[in-house]
């Protein structure tokens, strides 16, 4: 026998909340909290207990007990209040939810933009070298061409520029010579201090100039990241070094050139990372509100498009549990010279001859 129509819609309509009841149980379960969580202060409480034992958290005291749940409670409102209004990313209940926005970014970024006005020095103002690259490839992805290393972690050390420097470095290693290596962040912390401040900040281009005088990096397991600043190792003279020629900056606020420099290595970028969004992104292209007042640097590995966003995709040092993994996507062709958050603003890259 035939069904009526009207069972039929029903089913229809309930299939379809389902699926809509499906999809939004897969999306909690990303961010790590579900409405539920959010009804009563025993659910909270709750939650909050569990997020301690997932990312490893003790506290000293009651009293900072209780400080970090109020800061937890506050975070957690932004996080679901922004799932709820934006449709191109969103946030999760991360290791960084119980810190107040201030202190995450005193503790997590480390450009010195103070130092960009005598950063654009002779030695990066060269010819841009893909000044006259064209028939750009669609999309590009460094990590699938093997010149992109783990994502590493910078900790509470506002060494990002550190992390950027190398990371552009690696890569072009990888590119001229076939083989990736990791190479290491400290030794720029510790021996790059005419200009730069070690876990108090730097800028890329002085660490690229720095690289070149002292004659190369040495690997990561050779000199390995400790968190702080330390004494310069001078004599390591015995492991091998990892030397780059020079290296140019991209024009500033020409989204069309860093494009270019994409296409055919990874980039060393400056960004303002200090957007609330930003302490909270899990996944998706990122859209949100930031300005150019650049505070992290970070390294651009690619770009491409997804849904209508075009995106460039941007490794950062915040470790692997932070974003996609340690990456975020980040919306291009905004009609911003500067791009979203400044990322067209002052990119650079190192140059590496055979």
């Amino acid at each position: 026998m035939a069904m009526p129509s009207s069972s039929k819609i029903f089913l229809i309509a309930f299939s379809i909340s389902l699926l809509s009841f499906s999809s939004l149980a897969r999306d909690y379960s990303i961010v790590g909290y579900s409405p539920d969580d959010l009804t009563s202060m025993d659910k909270l409480m709750e939650l909050f207990e569990s997020w301690m034992d997932k990312h490893g958290k003790i506290y000293e005291t009651i009293e900072e007990k209780l400080r970090k749940f109020d800061v937890f409670k506050d975070n957690l409102n932004h996080i679901d209040e922004t799932n709820k209004r934006v449709s191109n990313y969103w946030l999760e209940l991360n290791e960084f939810a119980d810190l107040t926005h201030e202190e995450f970014k005193s503790m997590y970024l480390g450009l010195k933009q103070d130092l960009a006005g005598r950063q654009r020095w002779s030695a990066g103002n060269g010819d841009f070298t893909y000044r006259d690259v064209v028939d750009l490839p669609k999309s590009v992805d460094w990590r699938k061409k093997g010149a992109v290393t783990r994502v590493k972690n910078q900790g509470s050390c506002g060494s990002c520029w550190a992390f950027s420097t190398v990371a552009a470095v690696e890569g072009i290693n990888q590119i001229v010579t076939g083989n990736l290596t990791e190479l290491s962040e400290q030794e720029l912390i510790d021996c790059d201090t005419t200009y730069n401040n070690g876990c108090n900040g730097g800028l890329m281009d002085y660490a690229f100039s720095f690289i070149v005088s002292r004659g190369g990096l040495h690997k990561e397991e050779d000199y390995p990241y400790i968190m702080e600043q330390g004494t310069c190792e001078m004599r390591k003279d015995e492991s091998e070094m990892f030397t780059i020629s020079g290296y140019r900056d991209v024009p500033a606020n020409n989204e069309a050139s860093l494009l270019k420099a994409l296409a055919n290595q990874p980039v060393s970028v400056a960004i303002e990372a200090s957007g609330r969004d930003f302490q909270f992104y899990s996944g998706g292209v990122f859209d949100g509100h930031c300005g150019s007042e650049l505070d992290h640097g970070v390294a651009a590995v690619g770009y491409g498009s997804t849904k209508g966003l075009d995106y460039i995709i941007v490794k950062n040092s915040w470790g692997p549990k932070w974003g996609e993994k340690g990456y975020i996507r980040m919306k291009r062709n905004t009609g911003k010279p500067e791009g979203l958050c400044g990322i067209n603003s002052m990119a650079s890259y190192p140059i590496k001859k055979m």
